[in-house]
């Protein structure tokens, strides 16, 4: 090996690196630096590319100095990216546990590692050459034309490096750069999320004179009125400069100028009387245009304060709401090596779905992201590049993760490497408006390491906020060392109970804001309890918001099947022993950043507006926005329905709504001759942004005026060839049928079932296999912890036991009543139930459930009857609640309506093949093809019509494995238990399980024929 071994040493983070400073690119001229594209300036060499490069398993087999000799056995890779996207190496996912063992500061000797090589050339030798790496994983040395130039660390930082003198004039000069996959920082970056290496941001060379400014601090204070501003500027030159300063408003017209004596460091202020203010609703920036020297800087300027004021956090005086996610750089084709395009990519979908708040979750992004949330307005809580909760685990036994978990926060030989991370952070990015909060890291335990750390910050940096939500993990009770934490500013916490939440935010001894790092797991078919929490952020002042986990699946694409599906590769799709399975897919949009019907969930739950009605008829208007008045943001519309159809439509002349005030507004609505009436407002935006169209939709809210069932209306008007009523119905009986024959149908009933093996009506099958009594669903990702216990309880292979059936025969009906059991082998019932099924002369059939449940066991997945119906039965209408996905705790994005779909497009497409699909709060259904239909009704029911049967769903672990079944596969449940966020999240609430002690379950079933429906 020839490389010295600095990646095992913690008293060596960097050699030959520049000091940290401010994010800027110097230019040329004025006008490349008001362009605002650091590609525009002349001093930007950027050195992305396809480089040189060779791959080792293991560090130690490097046995040339490649930094000098000649690469002809070398491949080619584009940098930026990561080396496993081209076949080195290969992909792990682990969320907590190092994929190597836990023994600080050493790391495998079979380290493996990849050798990079590019060539550039210089003409300018009068300039300073600062090469600049904006993230490199893990660790990388550096030689430019054969010269050793330095080493650095933390993957997610920018390193610079001062190389003039290592350069040729006019000549090619070479760069080689060791990039090793671990190193003893990489115990400080135990991120949850795929493990990729490699040079993954940009690489580029900064042309400088030899006399230039180097670093800059911009600040911002407002008076206590807000209506004067100042601007205070502290930089620091190589050399005696003078600075020229001019500063632009946000309409590019020039406010105040001037300059500074010569001098390698000072500080200027500017005063602005009645300046406009930054927020995330009106990202108003100004623009100060530095010339020193040679060069030009321009540096974005957002007049903002946020502060702390008896709990509760203000910007600009005015409490705000952070409607946040936490967002990782993660690509399915690129993994980290993510770009400015991107960026903006996350960023308009996050635009479009109401979120205005970004946890740079758990590392800084790229230099450009902050930027942009300053110019598009978004809040950042900018996270620096620590987690080590992988500690919890270095016993085998997590039982021990409380004791564990500060282990790294208090050992002191950390303490350098944790306080040289969070500065990296914070003064890189010191001078971007949309940075409200620094936070010091991720889930690596509280102890002086983050002491040292928190104060620096609070030294360094008044403006801001601090946040760190391993405050939670110090040595012994946190009451034991509260009085240590006294430089975070806000009390955070992840996934807790709604009632910690009242707790913590209705206790007067509590002074700190309250906010959820993370929340709302949203793994596979969720997160289910959004509205839940967002109640609670609208109830108290002391409660800011909260960021959920997190905003993309993280998967690699491993290539399209033969019908040319995508196949997405989580962990354990690697080769990998250690891995965490598909905990890495929990994110609101799909690895190609497809929405989720979470997504959609979450965007009308942050909705900018909402409605309620007074008990006089009036509707009263709410504005949740911050700053801005609806005026100035939205219109709203409306459309009237009656038993789903829509009767009117129109838009409503809302007068202003002041940022949280609510007003009145009247609606005249028609007289309804239905059985239901509704109205949705729909919340559209006024003018066109950056990122949205005009008349973009925000958000909607629908208020039910009159809750019916049309079931009977629908059934009128679908006017069906159907047998008479009173016609004769012959019985026939066995030991284990009954054989009902009417007019037009033959339905057989078994007495082993309890339901009907055979139905046909007008001579054509409406089931292909005999129906059953349905308890189990597919688990989602939510129910990982519920369903050992389901599983345990027998719930997934279920038995029915009749013990008797009765048969009573009228003229026009006949009832048959059942008593039957829900059991396993070896388990007892945890259902018994009463069953009577009558049978009118039409074909027509009633149910009647009365069914109690054994409370020993654990609360059910569902309830209901499973049809297996011919597969051509493909057409779904329905009156409940769409068009989206629905359950009794996530139907926030869906309305009660009358909807059609073909039963494939009812499938929701999870990566990992869960319960999907289905539908709640519906009336009635209609299910069939052009000849023949079930018309299904209750008063209240919940279904699902899928291509796929429960047990293919729960049995495979990819998408792309699903076989669909040969039939169409109907769920008509009496409820179905709601999703929530257990994942990694507190367990479902109650009011969400079905775990009644004694149901009833009434529905209809109705078949229709069309064949002759137009004679």
């Amino acid at each position: 090996m020839l490389i010295e071994n600095f990646y095992e040493d913690r008293s060596v983070l960097h050699i030959g690196t520049e000091p940290n400073r401010a994010y800027y690119i110097p230019c040329e001229d004025a006008s490349e630096a008001i362009d605002g594209f650091r590609e525009s300036s002349s001093r930007f060499i950027l050195l992305n590319g396809d480089w040189k490069f060779k791959y080792f398993d293991s560090v130690r087999k490097i046995a040339l100095n490649y930094e000098d000799e000649p690469c002809d056995d070398f491949d080619t890779i584009p940098v930026p990216s990561v080396w496993q996207a081209y076949g080195y190496d290969k992909n792990q996912y682990t969320n907590i546990r190092y994929p190597f063992p836990y023994d600080p500061p050493y790391v495998p000797e079979e380290n493996p590692c990849g050798v990079y090589r590019t060539e550039f050339s210089v003409s300018d030798p009068e300039s300073r050459y600062y090469l600049n790496f904006e993230g490199v994983d893990s660790c990388f040395y550096v030689w430019v034309n054969g010269n050793f130039v330095g080493y650095s660390q933390v993957s997610h930082s920018t390193s610079e490096f001062d190389i003039t003198s290592f350069l040729k004039e006019d000549e090619q000069n070479t760069l080689t750069v060791i990039v090793l996959k671990w190193c003893d920082g990489s115990y400080l970056e135990d991120q949850d999320k795929l493990r990729m290496s490699g040079i993954f941001r940009d690489v580029y060379l900064l042309r400088r004179p030899q006399e230039h400014l180097r670093d800059l601090t911009v600040k911002t204070v407002l008076s206590d009125s807000f209506t004067k501003g100042t601007i205070t500027v502290s930089y620091e030159n190589r050399g005696a400069l003078a600075v020229h300063w001019s500063l632009f408003d946000p309409d590019e017209k020039k406010v105040a100028s001037g300059e500074t004596s010569e001098s390698d460091q000072g500080s200027f202020s500017v005063e602005v009387p009645s300046p406009l203010l930054w927020n995330a609703e009106q990202p108003n920036l100004y623009t100060l245009l530095l010339h020193v020297g040679e060069e030009y800087i321009a540096q974005p300027v957002g007049f903002r304060e946020v502060s702390v004021k008896n709990g509760v956090l203000l910007l600009n005086g005015q409490p705000i709401t952070f409607r946040g996610v936490n967002r990782h750089d993660s690509d399915p084709v690129k993994g980290y090596a993510v770009d400015e395009e991107d960026l903006l990519r996350d960023l308009t979908l996050m635009r479009q779905h109401n979120i205005n708040a970004i946890r740079t979750s758990h590392y800084p992004n790229s230099p450009l992201m902050a930027g942009l949330c300053d110019r598009l307005g978004f809040y950042l809580i900018s996270e620096s590049d620590i987690e080590c909760h992988g500690v919890c685990t270095a016993t085998g036994n997590f039982a021990d993760y409380k004791k564990l978990y500060p282990t790294i926060a208090t050992d002191p030989a950390w303490a350098e490497s944790i306080v040289d991370r969070v500065q990296r952070n914070v003064i890189r990015d010191k001078n971007h408006p949309s940075v409200l909060i620094w936070s010091l890291g991720n889930e690596a335990g509280w102890g002086t390491c983050f002491e040292q750390a928190a104060h620096w910050v609070k030294e360094y940096d008044d403006t801001r906020l601090v946040h760190y939500e391993g405050e939670n993990w110090g040595v012994g009770d946190y009451e034991d060392y509260k009085e240590t934490l006294r430089d975070l500013d806000l009390r955070s916490v992840m996934y807790p109970s709604l009632d910690m939440i009242r707790e913590y935010c209705e206790d007067p001894e509590n002074k700190k804001p309250f906010i959820l790092c993370e929340y709302i797991h949203a793994m596979g078919n969720g997160p289910g309890d959004a509205e839940d929490y967002w109640q609670l952020i609208q109830k108290y002042p002391n409660f800011c918001g909260g960021f959920v986990w997190e905003w993309c699946d993280h998967a690699v694409f491993m290539g399209r099947t033969p019908d040319g599906k995508p196949m997405y590769g989580y962990g354990g799709d690697f080769g990998e022993v250690l891995h965490d399975g598909n905990f890495c897919m929990d994110g609101l949009v799909y690895p190609d950043r497809t929405p989720s019907t979470g997504l959609e969930e979450y965007k009308n739950v942050i909705r900018p507006v909402r409605v309620y009605r007074n008990s006089d008829g009036s509707f009263v208007f709410q504005n949740l926005m911050d700053f801005v008045g609806t005026e100035e943001y939205l219109y709203v519309s409306y459309e009237i329905t009656e038993d789903g159809v829509l009767v009117g439509s129109g838009e409503i002349d809302l007068p202003d709504i002041r940022p949280h005030e609510s007003r009145t507004f009247f609606l005249e609505l028609p007289e309804c001759d239905g059985e239901a009436l509704a109205v949705r407002f729909i919340y559209q935006l006024k003018d066109a942004t950056e990122l949205l169209d005009k008349g973009y939709e925000l958000g909607f809210d629908q208020i039910i005026l009159k809750d019916g069932n049309p079931a009977s209306i629908r059934l009128s008007e679908l006017s069906p060839v159907q047998g008479a009523d009173d016609e004769e119905i012959a019985v026939y009986e066995d030991d284990d049928f009954v054989t009902l024959r009417g007019g037009n149908f033959r339905y057989r009933y078994s007495k082993l079932r309890g339901c009907f093996d055979e139905m046909t009506y007008d001579q054509k099958p409406l089931l292909a296999r005999p129906m059953e009594y349905n308890v189990w669903r597919a688990p989602t990702d939510n129910d990982r912890e519920i369903r050992i216990q389901w599983q345990n309880s027998g719930y997934d292979r279920a038995v029915i036991r009749c013990y008797e059936t009765d048969i009573y025969a009228g003229s026009e009906e006949v009832t048959l009543c059942t008593s039957l059991s829900v059991a396993a082998d070896s388990i007892r019932p945890f259902v018994r139930a009463e069953v009577q099924w009558t049978i009118h002369g039409d074909g027509n059939v009633d149910c009647s459930i009365q069914a109690t449940r054994d409370p020993a066991f654990p609360f059910l997945p569902r309830f209901g009857i499973r049809m297996m119906l011919p597969e051509k039965m493909n057409e779904v209408e329905y009156y409940g609640y769409g068009p989206n996905e629905s359950y009794l705790d996530k139907h926030r994005a869906s309305w009660l309506g009358v909807f059609g779909s073909k039963v494939e497009d009812l499938h929701e497409d999870y990566v990992k093949p869960q319960e999907n699909g289905s539908h709640y709060g519906c009336r009635y259904l209609t299910i069939g093809d052009e000849e023949t239909a079930l018309f299904i009704t209750a008063d209240d029911f919940s279904f699902n019509a899928s291509r796929y049967t429960a047990e293919e769903l729960t049995k495979k672990a990819h998408n792309y494995e699903l076989e669909k079944s040969p039939y169409t596969v109907l769920c008509i449940d009496y409820k179905m238990s709601g999703i929530g966020s257990n994942s990694c999240g507190p367990k479902l609430a109650k009011e969400y399980q079905l775990e009644e002690e004694a149901f009833d379950f009434r529905f209809s079933i109705a078949p229709l024929s069309f064949e002759n429906a137009d004679e």
